[in-house]
């Protein structure tokens, strides 16, 4: 099974620190925040993984480098100087990916969530699905709300993930999520945003999910990176 780590975004909201560095490479308790998914990636038998880069992506790549030093094996993907967004860049990425359900996961949160836990919900192969109407597009991994995001984004229901209507409790998605190439099929446009497929999937039921209480954080602020990385750091001293 294979992985892709989106990287590629500007960390606007972050800047001056991601004027020089790009974000997945921010320092949260003495590492980068990127080295956290890669290693929770190869713990989880998850070892071959796809890496998109545009702003700043010369210094991703001189980084992590082939990634043996964690036992995995990484590919990059570069997307030029804009970048495609991440509908477009996981489409741009199919290639890398193959025909089999693969993990994506957004490279500027952090959790400590299993992704072992994602090889119980993967969607079939093609091979073993109605290429007209393949079954399981996507399973989306959710969380309860955070503060700074209290409307959330999708509700689950019996396992079933829905369109956030105002209608029900709603969860924030951690962007972590099992797709179906068969998500991508008919896609033409070059950049543009996943959400809207995610949303056109779940009207025909073909979306899946699970709600996940441990811990998740979206390093969208420099606050959010400050806490983490206090966070972090006190962790590794009480383990000490």
């Amino acid at each position: 099974m294979k992985a892709m780590i989106l990287a590629a975004g500007r960390g606007e909201r972050l800047r001056p620190l991601t004027d020089q560095t790009p974000k997945p490479l921010l320092q949260i308790g003495g590492k980068a925040l990127i080295e956290y998914h890669i290693e929770n990636l190869v713990r989880s038998g998850i070892n071959e993984i796809v890496i998109n880069l545009s702003y700043l992506g010369e210094k991703i790549r001189a980084a992590l480098g082939d990634g043996d030093r964690w036992g995995a094996r990484i590919f990059y993907l570069e997307e030029g100087e804009s970048a495609l967004e991440t509908g477009g860049g996981i489409l741009h990425a199919l290639p890398l990916l193959g025909d089999s359900p693969f993990v994506v996961v957004n490279g500027d949160i952090w959790t400590d969530f299993p992704f072992s836990d994602l090889l119980k919900q993967l969607p079939e192969p093609l091979s073993k699905q109605s290429p007209e109407n393949p079954k399981g597009l996507a399973h989306l991994v959710l969380t309860k709300n955070p503060e700074h995001h209290p409307d959330g984004d999708f509700m689950l229901d019996k396992g079933q993930v829905h369109s956030n209507n105002g209608q029900g409790h709603s969860l924030t998605f951690t962007g972590i999520g099992v797709y179906h190439p068969a998500l991508f099929s008919g896609c033409t446009e070059k950049r543009f945003p996943l959400a809207p497929l995610l949303r056109k999937a779940m009207e025909s039921g073909q979306v899946t999910g699970q709600a996940y209480a441990g811990m998740w954080m979206d390093i969208g602020t420099r606050q959010r990176l400050d806490e983490l990385d206090m966070l972090l750091k006190s962790s590794v001293k009480e383990d000490a």
